[in-house]
């Protein structure tokens, strides 16, 4: 049975998820997927970049959004986790605008 190591099952109550496997497919495609493209996106200086990156720092807020819901606080990750979506939708006002 997949599990997050050292990371309570029982946080999990009151969920819709038995276990972590779902959650984490959820993280890795979704967010992970989102950071991984933007990236991409804006260093190689294409004119997606700055919506794929703001995109990506509002995908990271939502998924803490529900995962307080869910979970509760739990862990200083989840600010500090808020704290770099937030340097990242700072940082891509800074971005210059290709094509936009």
């Amino acid at each position: 049975m997949p599990e997050a190591k050292n990371i309570p099952v029982e946080w999990l109550k009151g969920s819709p998820f038995k276990n972590y496997f779902i959650p984490s497919l959820i993280l890795f495609l979704c967010v992970g997927g989102s950071a991984l493209l933007a990236v991409i996106l804006v260093f190689r200086g294409h004119r997606m970049g700055r919506k794929a990156a703001i995109t990506c720092g509002i995908i990271v807020l939502i998924w803490l959004a529900i995962q307080v819901a869910i979970i509760g606080y739990v862990s200083w990750m989840q600010p500090a986790t808020a704290v770099a979506a937030l340097i990242i939708l700072f940082l891509t006002f800074k971005l210059p605008r290709y094509g936009d």
